[in-house]
């Protein structure tokens, strides 16, 4: 009975309104857009400006890290020697 009397009552929303968008979903939705526009325009920048291969930093097999970069000074430190340990 509960059922009949549901599908008997007339469609509540159907104004001249209903389904229709609002101008600040339009909003939304364009500065959404742009939004993505800038992140991936920022993000091509980005990776233009990497190497095309990180391949050329690594040390030959068998030699130690500073063994096999060039122009590196075996004797120098990047620690500073004034600073206490785990400070």
């Amino acid at each position: 009975m509960l059922a009949f009397g549901l599908l008997a009552d007339p469609p509540r929303d159907t104004g001249p309104d209903f389904g229709k968008a609002s101008p600040v979903g339009l909003v939304i939705v364009v500065l959404l857009l742009i939004a993505t526009f800038l992140l991936v325009w920022s993000m091509n920048r980005h990776l233009h400006k990497l190497p095309k291969s990180f391949d050329g930093d690594r040390p030959a097999p068998g030699k130690a890290h500073d063994e096999g970069a060039v122009g590196a000074d075996p004797d120098s430190t990047t620690e500073d020697p004034t600073r206490e340990p785990g400070g």
